[in-house]
């Protein structure tokens, strides 16, 4: 039997929890990507990536400088194993599978419960995509940057900024200000 792709699920984490583990490159970028939905970051790595170093001086995000311990994914709505040790993102995915937490792991799609997508914003939409596989990286992102592009060029056709509302706060009778109540062309 053929394995399914992977269902897209869009889910709130403002004020939730994301624990990483790992504080490198791969971490600094997720979390880049992440800070515009609103969680409660916390890094638990010795070292971190000057990125991430910036944001926990910022407050952005809460730093523990130390390797990672069993529990430490406690209470996570989501979480990531981004370190260079195999046997410590392996452990991270077996506390995240015994917890059912949500689990990215960078360095082993077949640990992970979920794929961490190309994310792209702009006239009121939030499009996140991977490949079928999680393993077509270079596909997603070139069609990520195309798509990146249309909505650039909506926002110059339109007058808005990438991720801003027309101001309509309405779920109903909107005159067509939401995405979806626009013609298609």
């Amino acid at each position: 039997m053929e394995p399914y792709p992977m269902f897209p699920l869009f889910v709130p984490l403002a004020g939730k929890s994301v624990v990483f583990i790992g504080g490198g490159a791969i971490t600094a970028r997720r979390v880049e990507k992440l800070l515009a939905f609103g969680p409660r970051i916390q890094v638990v790595s010795p070292s971190l990536h000057p990125a991430l170093h910036t944001q926990a001086q910022t407050g952005k995000l809460h730093w523990e400088p130390r390797a990672y311990r069993t529990g430490d994914l406690a209470g996570a709505a989501l979480a990531v194993a981004a370190t260079d040790d195999r046997a410590v993102n392996h452990a991270v995915a077996m506390e995240a599978l015994e917890r059912t937490i949500p689990i990215s792991v960078a360095d082993c799609h077949e640990e992970s419960s979920f794929y961490f997508p190309a994310i792209m914003r702009g006239d009121g939409l939030v499009i996140g995509m991977v490949s079928e596989t999680g393993e077509a990286h270079h596909a997603v992102r070139e069609t990520a940057a195309e798509i990146r592009g249309i909505l650039n060029a909506t926002k110059d056709h339109s007058g808005r900024q990438p991720g801003k509302s027309s101001g309509c706060d309405s779920s109903t009778d909107c005159n067509g200000c939401h995405p979806q109540d626009r013609p298609r062309t």
